[in-house]
């Protein structure tokens, strides 16, 4: 509304005393907001102050156990990295490979997909969970819901499929935040012996995968049937180690396919236990500053009501002294 109209400009602020005048001929009213009293301010503050001392302790545990979760991540990482590197020479000296964890049973794949999704017990950690289940949704959709599996580890992400109407046949609440490599291996055994007989088609892990301190990637892992290495056909630049292998490369796979399923679903749950506290680790950091900056503001807000009160007070005190000469 222009003001040559005359007609009401409009409400401005929330909550308060209405205050009305004249502009243009028309009325102008705005609504101001009350100033909360210094007791309640000082209440907020306290309350602020309280939160602010829990997100920095939360902040300095998930710091703690970002470094022991970092150095366990990072520690089994170059032997996850070799046992893969030595399949690959294998597969290169026994050129073509077959074994039932990368061809399945006799007459090819067959059963249900299986999808295990890691998650955490805990919330608190930023878009952590999000990030992961999103992607485990995207890829859970895909299959029909009479030929997939569905496992979790972690009450979030139960609750999150609960909520969304997906069935969860197993949850894996043994491993939490410190999984051990006796409980992984004995999952991934029972998922090779299942495969093996034909009970399930494929094992898919969706976890988040540590890159660095600042980067991690939700990631769909392909477990199960291991894909076979590639074998390059042209020649390799640069100097390359030949090996001998005794017994043969056949015999030695035999022995290392099983270990590298071990391997990688190990480091999968590493990875997902070093990205969760890494997650925590920012989100309560954020929450510190943000409750650290509302304090201030609310510290203002105190000495602003304050000061206010003490000047209306000895603006009554004179008038009644005035009114008294």
């Amino acid at each position: 509304m222009s003001p040559e109209s005359g007609e009401g400009r409009g409400i401005a602020g929330v909550g308060g005393g209405l205050k009305g005048g004249w502009w243009g001929g028309g009325v102008v009213a705005t609504l101001v907001a009350p100033m909360a009293s210094p007791r309640e301010i000082k209440k907020r503050i306290k309350a602020v102050s309280n939160i602010m001392r829990i997100t920095r302790t939360m902040q300095m545990i998930a710091t703690s156990k970002f470094a022991k979760a970092q150095l366990r991540a990072t520690a089994s990482k170059p032997y996850t990295e070799g046992v893969f590197g030595l399949v690959q020479q294998l597969a290169e000296k026994a050129g073509n490979i077959s074994h039932p964890l990368i061809s399945g049973p006799t007459g090819g794949p067959k059963g249900k997909h299986l999808y295990l999704v890691l998650t955490s017990d805990r919330g608190l950690c930023g878009p952590y969970n999000g990030s992961i289940l999103r992607t485990s949704v995207k890829e859970i959709r895909g299959t029909d819901s009479a030929g997939r599996v569905v496992e979790v580890s972690g009450r979030k992400g139960v609750g999150y499929f609960k909520f969304n109407d997906v069935q969860v046949d197993s949850h894996l609440a043994q491993f939490g935040d410190n999984p051990q490599y006796e409980d992984v291996e004995r999952l991934a055994q029972s998922y090779m012996d299942r495969f093996e007989k034909g009970e399930i088609a494929s094992v898919h892990v969706v976890y988040m995968r540590f890159i660095s301190s600042s980067r991690q990637s939700p990631e769909v892992l392909q477990l199960l049937p291991l894909k076979p290495p590639a074998v390059e056909g042209e020649e390799r630049s640069g100097a390359s180690v030949q090996y001998e292998f005794s017994p043969e490369p056949e015999e030695l796979l035999n022995e290392l396919l099983p270990v590298t399923v071990k391997a990688t679903l190990y480091q999968a749950f590493n990875d997902a236990v070093v990205s969760e506290h890494v997650a925590r680790m920012i989100a309560m950091k954020s929450a510190t500053d943000n409750a650290g900056k509302m304090g201030k503001d609310l510290t203002r807000t105190y000495n602003r009501a304050r000061q206010s009160m003490i000047t209306t007070e000895l603006t009554e005190i004179i008038s009644g002294a005035a009114a008294l000469e």
